[in-house]
């Protein structure tokens, strides 16, 4: 990255406040800028940093009105947040290399592979494989037949996509993920052995998703197991078979969601959330780290914590208490 602060503020439909021809070559947080770096001021308790930061560029709000003289050349953006996040995504996409594909890869000759992909070496696309335009397909991905990706994603290295899996556009894997793999199904034998349930479903991720390193989203057992459009689901998480998540819900790592349960849509699962299977959850509910969820959540827009989980107006007064009885 090289950028002006003059092509920076055309990039973020910003303005700018001192020399529009420094350059920048990297990002840096604002307390620890340095000149040829970027930063950014969003948070109200960072504000002493910008008085005494080096950075060469700044992104501000566009209503900041500086308390000090401010060094570093400023560019006044709408939300400075979301102009850093669009930012980053620019330099990202800039990075991004395109070629059909080495001779170290696999392609089926009945797979479909839109203009400007990028295959790594040693990926494997099966039969009748869809792959659409620009999308980045990482070094020993494996894509199994039948299977669909949209457009301008990214699987990063060791992804593993079982056949018949659906992928949407936008969507991010990252490395080591495994979508559709089998559900935990088995059935006790009367000799207490186990027989184990054959999974023919599949999953189907929508548009805008990113899945993190090291998680499982399990094929179900008949139908579909289904991520929605704007869903983001952190490293090491499970998602068993027949599970449903609403668009916009998003969860942290080591999150694990027990088959057949419905999510809603713009909910929030703090780290190490535990849901247990066959329930539904009802839209804009927040889940606190550690919490397991027992029951149904039916009324939208409550938050719970503890195990089992409940109401946090409940809990607070119910911690209290048992503060109270420790003292005793």
């Amino acid at each position: 990255m090289e950028l002006s602060a003059k092509q920076l503020a055309q990039i973020l439909h910003g303005s700018v406040e001192g020399d529009p021809e420094i350059i920048v070559k990297s990002f840096a947080k604002i307390e620890n800028g340095r000149p040829g770096q970027l930063s950014f001021f969003a948070n109200p308790k960072y504000e002493q940093y910008v008085y005494t930061s080096k950075a060469s560029v700044l992104l501000v709000n566009r209503d900041f009105a500086p308390k000090a003289p401010v060094t570093p050349t400023m560019i006044r953006v709408e939300n400075a947040y979301s102009a850093v996040a669009e930012l980053l995504k620019y330099v990202a996409d800039q990075r991004r290399t395109f070629r059909r594909h080495r001779g170290r890869c696999h392609i089926a000759c009945s797979a479909r592979i839109g203009r400007q992909v990028y295959v790594g070496d040693f990926a494997w696309i099966g039969k009748k494989c869809t792959v659409g335009d620009r999308t980045h397909i990482g070094e020993n991905v494996y894509v199994g037949d039948g299977t669909r990706i949209g457009k301008n994603c990214i699987l990063y290295p060791g992804v593993r996509i079982y056949p018949g899996m659906v992928i949407g556009d936008n969507v991010i894997l990252h490395a080591n993920c495994v979508i559709g793999s089998d559900g935990f199904g088995n059935a006790p034998r009367p000799d207490g052995s186990w027989e184990k349930i054959e999974h023919l479903g599949n999953v189907i991720i929508g548009d805008d998703v990113e899945i993190g390193a090291n998680t499982t989203v399990d094929r179900a057992e008949m139908e579909s197991t289904v991520i929605g459009n704007g869903v983001r689901i952190d490293n090491l998480c499970q998602i068993a078979h027949n599970v449903r998540i609403g668009d916009n819900t998003a969860m942290a790592a080591q999150c694990g969601i027990a088959g057949s349960t419905v999510i809603g849509k713009n909910c929030l699962l703090g780290g190490q959330v535990g849901v247990v299977g066959h329930l539904r959850i009802a839209d804009n509910t927040t889940v606190a780290a550690k919490a397991a969820v027992i029951g149904h959540v039916r009324r939208s827009g409550q938050t719970l914590m503890g195990s089992p989980a409940i109401p946090h107006p409940t809990y607070l007064r119910a911690y209290a208490k048992f503060k109270q009885s420790g003292e005793e």
